[in-house]
C-alpha cells in the first residue's frame, strides 16, 4: 500500500492542466455529464492513433468518492481475458475470507496399525483439498510426516478428489498448445501446477547445452538439442517443444538456439495429465524417502470412519491471490473458483457451480452482473463476458471493503512487478497504479486503481474486443499516465 503515497507530493500540475482538471471536476452538472460520455482532449488523440472504432471499446473512469469522468459503452458485455481473474479473486476473498486455507490430508482405516517393519495394514487414503499452489517440496514434507509416524510400506494409496466434480479439461483445446503451462487442467490433487521443469545447463568447453528434467519422473525424457550460440545474450532463450507419446514413455522433443552467455535457464511444460503427474511424483518422492508401494495409486473415497494420520495446510487465500493476479495464473484461478463453489454448494463442484456462487456474492454486494459470463473464472475463454460498469462497481465495492488491502496488494504495481513490470516505468506513473491486464486473440483489457498526483484515486476499466485489439496498449498506457499526473 505504501506505493500509493510515493512521490505524488513532489509532482505539480501545470497551470493550464490545473485549470482543465478543475473545470472538468467542478464545472456545471451538464458539462460533467457531457465529459462523462467522451474522452478528454489529451486522450482523444491517443485513441485516434489506435485506429480502432469506438464501438470496440468499453471504458469507465471513476474518481473514488467522486463522479464518473468517462463512460463509453459501459453496459456492453465484452471478453475481459485475464481481467476476469479480478472477479474470481475478489469473490473468493470476500466469500471465503483472507485466512482461508486448503488442507491436504492422509487417512487410514479406523483401527489400522503399523507393524514392526513399518507396514500399514490397509490402504492409505489421500483426501485432496484442491490446493491451487501445492509445491513438490510441500508434498515431500507431507510424505515425510508419514515416515516420522513409522509408516514405510504402503499396500496401496487411494486418492479422493471428490471436492471437485468432473473438471478435467483438454490442455490443447483452447489454442492447440497442450504442453504450455497456462493451459493446465484444474485438478483437486495438483502439485507444482502440473508442470515439469526443463533445465538447460551450459557446458562451455563442449559448447553445448545439457538438458535435465526436474523432477525426473519415470518414463519422461528429453530428445533433440538446443543449438549453442556465441552471440551476446538477447534475453530469455526461445525453446521449441513438442510432447510425444511413444508407448508408455513421454518424449519431450526440444529445438531452438540459445546463447551461451545467457547461462543456465529453464522452461516449464506439461508432459502428463494432472492425475498421471501426481502419481509419478508421489511414487518418486516416496521412494526417495525409503518407502515402498504395493498396488500403486487409484481413485476412491475416504471412508467416513477413517482416521487422519497427517495433513498439510496451504498458505492463506490472501497470499494465494497475489500469485493469481500478479502472475495471471490460469489454473490457480480456475481452482479458486471451483473451491468457492465447493464451499458454498458442497463437494463435486464444477466451474458452473463456482460461477453461480461468485455471481450470488456480487449481487449481494449490489454489483450489476447482467450480461456477465464468468465461465471458468480465469479468462482463458472465448465465452467469458463482463461489462465495464459492472466491473467498475465491483472495484468500488472492493475499495470500500475491510478486505481492500488484501485485494489491492494482489494486483500488479505499475512498472514494479507482475504483468506490468515492464510497462508504465516513467517516474510520474511508476508505482502509482495497481492493475490487472488481460490478453487474448481479439481481446485486450486493463482494470484497477490509479493514484493521481493530486491525491485523488481513480477506478479504471478498459475492455476492447476487436481483431486489432492489440493496438489499444499505447492508449491504455497513456490513460494510466494521464490519471497519475492528475
Amino acid at each position: 500500500m505504501s506505493s500509493y503515497g510515493q512521490g505524488y507530493t513532489a509532482r505539480r500540475m501545470g497551470r493550464s492542466a490545473g485549470r482543465w482538471i478543475s473545470g472538468l471536476l467542478c464545472g456545471a452538472a451538464m458539462h460533467l455529464a457531457a465529459a462523462a460520455q467522451s474522452l478528454p482532449p489529451e486522450l482523444q488523440k491517443a485513441f485516434q492513433s489506435t485506429r480502432l472504432p469506438e464501438s470496440a471499446m468499453s471504458l469507465v473512469i471513476q474518481e473514488i468518492n467522486g463522479p464518473v469522468l468517462v463512460s463509453i459503452n459501459p453496459s456492453e458485455p465484452r471478453n475481459p481475458a485475464s481481467v476476469m481473474k479480478m472477479v474470481t479473486t475478489w469473490t473468493g476473498l470476500s466469500g471465503l475470507g483472507p485466512e482461508y486455507r486448503w488442507r491436504t490430508s492422509f487417512y487410514a482405516r479406523d483401527g489400522a496399525s503399523v507393524d514392526a517393519q513399518g507396514s500399514l495394514r490397509g490402504p492409505l487414503y489421500l483426501k485432496a483439498g484442491g490446493d491451487p499452489f501445492l509445491t513438490m517440496a510441500e508434498l515431500w514434507s507431507l510424505l515425510r510426516e508419514l515416515r516420522l509416524r513409522g509408516i514405510k510400506n504402503l499396500p496401496e494409496v487411494i486418492v479422493d478428489r471428490s471436492v471437485f466434480g468432473a473438471v478435467a479439461t483438454n490442455p490443447g483445446e483452447f489454442d492447440d498448445a497442450p504442453d504450455r503451462p497456462y493451459n493446465a487442467s484444474p485438478d483437486a490433487m495438483m502439485v507444482s501446477l502440473g508442470a515439469v521443469r526443463l533445465l538447460f545447463a551450459p557446458d562451455t568447453a563442449a559448447r553445448k547445452w545439457i538438458p535435465v528434467i526436474d523432477p525426473p519422473l519415470a518414463g519422461v525424457r528429453i530428445s533433440g538439442d538446443i543449438a549453442w550460440s556465441s552471440a551476446v545474450c538477447p534475453g530469455s532463450p526461445s525453446v521449441g517443444t513438442q510432447v510425444i507419446h511413444t508407448g508408455s514413455d513421454i518424449v519431450i522433443q526440444v529445438s531452438g538456439t540459445a546463447a551461451g552467455s545467457c547461462g543456465e535457464f529453464s522452461v516449464y511444460r506439461l508432459a502428463l495429465s494432472q492425475p498421471e503427474n501426481f502419481s509419478a511424483l508421489f511414487q518418486l518422492l516416496w521412494k526417495e524417502l525409503g518407502g515402498t508401494l504395493g498396488k500403486g495409486l487409484s481413485s476412491g473415497r475416504v471412508p467416513a470412519s477413517a482416521q487422519v494420520v497427517a495433513w498439510h495446510d496451504s498458505e492463506s487465500l490472501a497470499d494465494t491471490i497475489r500469485h493469481i493476479n500478479k502472475q495471471s495464473n490460469n489454473v490457480m484461478a480456475r481452482t479458486l473458483l471451483l473451491t468457492l463453489g465447493a464451499e458454498k454448494a458442497g463437494g463435486g463442484a464444477t466451474s458452473k457451480v463456482g460461477a453461480t456462487a461468485a455471481e450470488a456474492i456480487l449481487r449481494s454486494q449490489g454489483v450489476d452482473t447482467r450480461g456477465w459470463n464468468i465461465d471458468n473464472g480465469a479468462g482463458l475463454s472465448r465465452e467469458g463476458r463482463l461489462t465495464a460498469n459492472g466491473l467498475a462497481a465491483m472495484l468500488n465495492v472492493a475499495w470500500r471493503s475491510p478486505l481492500m488491502p488484501e485485494f489491492i496488494s494482489s494486483l500488479a504495481i505499475s512498472g514494479v512487478d507482475g504483468t506490468v513490470k515492464r510497462r508504465l516505468r516513467d517516474d510520474q506513473v511508476r508505482g502509482m497504479a495497481h492493475l490487472k491486464t488481460g490478453t487474448l486473440r481479439n481481446a485486450r483489457a486493463l482494470a484497477g486503481y490509479v493514484l493521481g498526483a493530486s491525491g485523488k484515486r481513480y477506478i479504471v476499466v478498459s475492455l476492447v474486443n476487436d481483431e486489432r485489439s492489440s493496438a489499444i496498449r499505447p492508449f491504455d498506457d497513456a490513460l494510466i499516465t494521464w490519471l497519475a499526473e492528475h
